[in-house]
């Protein structure tokens, strides 16, 4: 047989889906999720591992971090030693992680963003909470399997005596999958898993009682309603705002400063603070005069603004819209369970650690188990000895084969023998006969105790509440270690302030891409076409206007979105993604573009045909959110939206069908569904217009060119009627 009939013929369809298959199962299980029992992904395990191996205990000496990282590459782990080290300074970062796993000594990074010195210059060893989690995992606990070289084993999850998912989080993105979840406070984790122990299906309401929210490392204050909190970990998705913590210091002459002191999680304070800076550079925040960082081991941002008549919430509410003063922490809680990944929801979560810990007792009481009935074996034999010591003694001196005689005369196991004749002649001692029966009764004893332990579920549960106990004892609240730092407001309303600061008012021209670009040219009156755009983007909209005027979006999702003028980008680049300056999720679409009027009126639809009146003055919010005006069912979208003008409104669908009626059988309305416009029996709503009807129906193709309708009686009609086909020369594309 030649080398080319040993080959097969496959479909490289089938050879490229098996292969991308493993590659994303692997990026999956072995790198980017946690399991849901200890918290950890592979890399994180088998760093903790190698150090517990190397015998580096709290109490221990310090080892140089490459002699570490080089032990887990060599034993453990099949990448680079960059990626094993980026993991270990990590979990020795008290600003990135809420209960640090390791105590590194020497330059780990910094807030600012600065990198831990190289791996042979620093150390690092475990700490206590890394203890927790290792603890008993010698006891034959947790399974262990081969490595990735098959010489040696790895534990397949920790015995997790500490909620590290919860207390500490995880973040990592796989194939087709992502998982955020943040840290929380070990004492409100303790709490709800003791209340779960008594009460297994317990309601979301009564455990975010125990578990109010998120508790990051950098403090910070959350500001999201209880309901938000609630659903989030009732589905296991949604996101939070995170709102840096300040105060006003005063300075004499009535002369003021703002510190801050604590940021958002993740947020790198030197970026901030050159963000800051730019803001004022280019003058998009006039009444801030100065930024300052007079941080050593506290955060201390000192803002200055341009006078002491400058409102500070205005100040403050300015930034959060305009900095990472404010940022929203995007939750996931996707984590491995029993090699299914999966989205849980907080009582999974909790319930999954609890089992764990359940079954973790279990096993390590049938170890001691089997440790005990090994010991009494052997004790049982000695005290044969001393019952029998004159005769123990002439067999082994006397018989060729000592062990088979001991064996048969009194009916001792190998074991015994064994242990019997390599007794010590000093254990022969009256003292010796004493401490073993002493020992003997003890076990005997502790014996019947795990026989109990093992028989009764409650008595298992009553142990591993008594291990939460202590672990809620360690961390308290009352301590320095265990307190709260993240402080949540439920109640309270984030305020709309007005960011429109005085600035002499000039003609702009708003200028939005189709790739979402946004910026201002100066002036009004441009050539469109020469306004330069990124490869393979272009125009979507363009808005003249005043500098010190807002304008409004109108998104696919029915929101509202309100920007200042002077807060975007000007000058003759590409602008900024505008996606930098409101919270506009992946396929939401911005349909309309305006400049702000006082008691203006704009018709929206959707695309089911459903649409309303609304003013202009309830469309504003300052909140990158949005602001929500369109309610929409699951399977409809916001469509159109047309400036109320004249005395009629045209409803044109996608089956060329139009139909009009008066603005009054239009109801006017602040926020809601609305009500039908059009009747379809197949095809929607496509777009809305309103005219006068006296001087006909004019329409603008995407080409700029007018075409004019007069005779439009025949389309007259009732709100929510079908219609009649467009008159001819009615634009295709509109």
């Amino acid at each position: 047989m030649n080398l080319i009939d040993q080959y097969k013929d496959i479909e490289i369809v089938d050879a490229l889906e098996e292969r991308y298959l493993a590659y994303a199962l692997t990026t999956i299980m072995d790198r980017a999720l946690p399991d849901v029992k200890d918290g950890l992904k592979p890399v994180h395990r088998r760093l903790l591992y190698a150090m517990r191996q190397l015998n580096l205990s709290p109490n221990s000496s310090f080892k140089k971090s490459a002699r570490i990282v080089g032990e887990v590459m060599g034993r453990f782990h099949p990448h680079g030693d960059q990626a094993i080290y980026d993991t270990l300074v990590r979990l020795a970062q008290d600003f990135s992680v809420r209960w640090p796993l390791i105590n590194g000594q020497g330059n780990f990074g910094n807030i600012d963003g600065d990198n831990a010195a190289a791996m042979r210059y620093t150390e690092s060893k475990l700490t206590s909470i890394s203890e927790l989690l290792l603890s008993g995992i010698d006891e034959e606990c947790v399974e262990f399997r081969l490595t990735y070289d098959e010489v040696d084993k790895e534990p397949v999850v920790l015995p997790a005596n500490f909620p590290n998912l919860l207390a500490n989080g995880s973040s990592g993105i796989a194939v087709g999958m992502a998982t955020s979840i943040p840290p929380h406070n070990v004492e409100e984790i303790c709490n709800a898993s003791l209340h779960l122990i008594k009460h297994r299906n317990s309601h979301f309401d009564k455990l975010i009682d125990f578990i109010p929210g998120p508790d990051f490392p950098t403090g910070g204050e959350i500001y999201e309603s209880r309901e938000s909190i609630l659903n989030i970990y009732k589905t296991g998705k949604g996101n939070i705002r995170i709102r840096a913590k300040w105060e006003i210091e005063k300075e004499k002459r009535g002369v003021w400063k703002i510190v801050v002191t604590e940021i958002p999680y993740q947020v790198n304070k030197g970026k901030l603070i050159e963000k800051i800076a730019q803001l004022i550079i280019d003058k998009k925040l006039p009444i801030l005069d100065d930024v300052r960082d007079e941080s050593d081991e506290n955060i201390r941002l000192i803002l200055v603004p341009r006078n002491r008549d400058v409102n500070p919430e205005q100040l403050m509410e300015a930034l959060f819209n305009l900095s990472d003063l404010e940022t929203r922490f995007s939750i996931n809680l996707n984590a491995i369970n029993n090699n299914i990944p999966k989205v849980h929801n907080l009582r999974d979560l909790l319930l999954a650690w609890l089992d764990h810990r359940r079954d973790v007792l279990i096993k390590r009481s049938q170890f001691r188990l089997n440790q005990i009935k090994d010991r009494m074996e052997l004790l049982s034999g000695y005290l044969i000895v001393y019952v029998n010591l004159d005769e123990v003694i002439k067999i082994i001196r006397e018989e060729d084969e000592p062990k088979n005689k001991l064996i048969k005369k009194y009916d001792l196991t190998e074991n015994q023998a064994n242990s019997i004749l390599n007794m010590r002649l000093r254990s022969l001692r009256k003292l010796e006969e004493i401490k073993i029966k002493e020992e003997f009764d003890s076990l005997k004893v502790e014996k019947s105790t795990l026989n109990k332990l093992l028989k009764s579920d409650s008595l298992q549960w009553k142990d591993v509440s008594s291990e939460i106990k202590e672990i809620k004892r360690d961390f308290s609240k009352k301590t320095e270690l265990g307190k709260r730092r993240t402080k949540i407001n439920y109640d309270t309303e984030i305020i709309d302030v007005d960011l429109n600061f005085s600035e002499p008012p000039e003609p702009i021209t708003v200028i939005l891409s189709q790739e979402g670009w946004i910026k201002t040219l100066k002036g009004v009156d441009h050539n469109i076409s020469e306004i330069k755009f990124k490869d393979g983007d272009e125009l979507l909209f363009v808005q003249e206007t005043m500098s010190d005027n807002k304008i409004m979006l109108f998104a696919s999702n029915g929101k509202f979105y309100t920007l200042e003028t002077n807060s975007l980008p000007s000058g003759r680049g590409y602008g900024d993604p505008l996606n930098l300056l409101i919270d506009l999720h992946d396929g939401d679409k911005i349909i309309s573009l305006y400049s702000f009027k006082q008691k203006d009126e704009l018709i929206i639809a959707s695309k089911n045909g459903y649409g309303f009146i609304v003013s202009f003055d309830d469309l504003i919010s300052n909140r990158k959110g949005g602001k929500q005006i369109l309610n929409l069912s699951n399977d409809d979208i916001a469509m159109s939206s047309a400036k109320l003008e004249g005395t009629h409104i045209a409803v044109i669908g996608e089956n060329k069908k139009m139909v009009i009626f008066e603005k009054e059988e239009l109801p006017r309305m602040t926020r809601g569904k609305g009500v039908k416009l059009q009747k379809y029996k197949e095809g929607n709503l496509k777009s809305v217009l309103s005219f006068s009807y006296e001087k006909g129906l004019n329409i603008i193709d995407k080409n700029g060119r007018s075409r004019h309708f007069d005779d439009i009686e025949n389309w007259l009609g009732k709100r929510g009627q079908a219609g009649k086909k467009v008159p001819k020369g009615f634009p295709r594309n509109f």
